[in-house]
């Protein structure tokens, strides 16, 4: 497996300077917040991308994925959700990147049944276009469908391969889940794996990797069990928490902790 870390940890930071925290700290690739917010987004012009993608290759880093914002669940229109998934799909491309998350994001006043059609037809309908520009489409577990069960109703029904999963560890525990149970049910579908701590179901504040009550050994033990080699991305979401840590002097703490647990499931 691969180590790699969010931009959502350093809001704003110049990409030279994320660049630099990757080698410095030995991750292998770097997750982008494609944010109006950061440095890299889809409003960025041909020769900003080229500049992009250029200084990814210089800094011997890989890109992991673009993090969007389109909820493909949600209510309303179909169009404007997947024009905002095109325009993700469209930088990835440019950018040489295989992976967009995108969110569920239904309402609570919508049905299961409505939220899951919904966006199925959406991501069925972006899935194409995906595959004529080499990206993947992972629908993250988070908000409305953060349990993987909820996760695969979506992904069983859009059934195209240039659409996926992205398994963010927190959602699915905070769901329930075993993770034994979320790998199982998202596996033939995985992109990648988000990982990240905190002190209890109640208080999601981030911490340090290993400092809450995660069960990270535990995601780590079955992916290894099963040769699973993707990416572990650190999500430490200092966008929303602004009085956490900075996650510069964190990353060599996590980087340690990671290839411990690695070695510990090996």
């Amino acid at each position: 497996m691969k180590l790699a870390f969010s931009t959502l940890g350093v809001p704003g930071l110049p990409l030279p300077d994320v660049l630099r925290l990757a080698s410095v700290h030995g991750y292998h690739g770097v997750e982008l917040r494609a944010h109006p917010e950061e440095p890299v987004h889809p409003g960025l012009g041909p020769g900003e991308r080229a500049d992009v993608a250029a200084e990814f290759k210089a800094a011997g880093i890989e890109l992991v994925g673009l993090a969007g914002y389109a909820r493909v669940a949600a209510p309303g229109d179909d169009g404007p959700v997947i024009e905002e998934v095109r325009r993700l799909i469209d930088l990835a491309h440019d950018l040489g990147t295989p992976f967009v998350r995108v969110f569920p994001g239904a309402d609570p006043e919508q049905s299961r049944e409505s939220a899951d059609a919904i966006a199925a037809r959406r991501l069925g309908t972006a899935a194409e276009y995906a595959a004529d520009m080499g990206v993947r489409i992972l629908l993250e577990t988070h908000d409305s469908h953060r349990a993987a069960g909820d996760a695969i109703r979506v992904l069983g029904l859009v059934g195209h391969r240039h659409v996926g999963s992205l398994w963010d560890v927190m959602h699915t525990w905070l769901a329930g889940e075993q993770p034994t149970e979320s790998y199982a049910a998202l596996s033939p579908y995985l992109g990648y794996v988000q990982v990240k701590d905190i002190a209890s179901a109640d208080d999601t504040t981030p911490l340090p990797l290993g400092a809450g009550v995660l069960p990270l050994a535990e995601c780590v033990e079955v992916l290894s069990r099963h040769a699973w080699d993707g990416w572990l991305c650190w999500e430490y979401e200092k966008r929303w928490y602004e009085d956490v840590p900075p996650l510069p002097e964190l990353l060599g703490p996590g980087r340690e902790h990671l290839s411990r647990l690695l070695n510990e499931s090996a």
